[in-house]
């Protein structure tokens, strides 16, 4: 079964002022999911990402994939279920 879930991931790396939530936006919403890329003060960007489970799990592959603008040094996730509200991709 491919049941909706959340995806939280924190990109760590060469991820702010190089495109990189413009690129995630694209891709998610290429996905048909909806949430949220948004830089942290920490120089991470944070993705929230909600919809099918396999369309979550290809997003985080390509956020691990090395095609991604900048340099990714690493990524954390959290899986949970989703809480809706979300409409769009927004970069923050």
């Amino acid at each position: 079964m491919d049941d909706d879930v959340r995806l939280t991931a924190w990109v760590r790396g060469r991820v702010q002022g190089v495109g990189f939530r413009w690129w995630v936006r694209s891709r998610a919403l290429e996905l048909g999911l909806t949430g949220s890329a948004s830089n942290l003060v920490d120089g991470r960007v944070e993705v929230i990402a909600e919809g099918p489970r396999k369309a979550c799990e290809l997003l985080l592959e390509l956020l691990r994939g090395g095609t991604t603008p900048g340099r990714v040094t690493g990524v954390s996730d959290r899986w949970t279920e989703p809480r809706g509200g979300l409409q769009g991709f927004a970069e923050r």
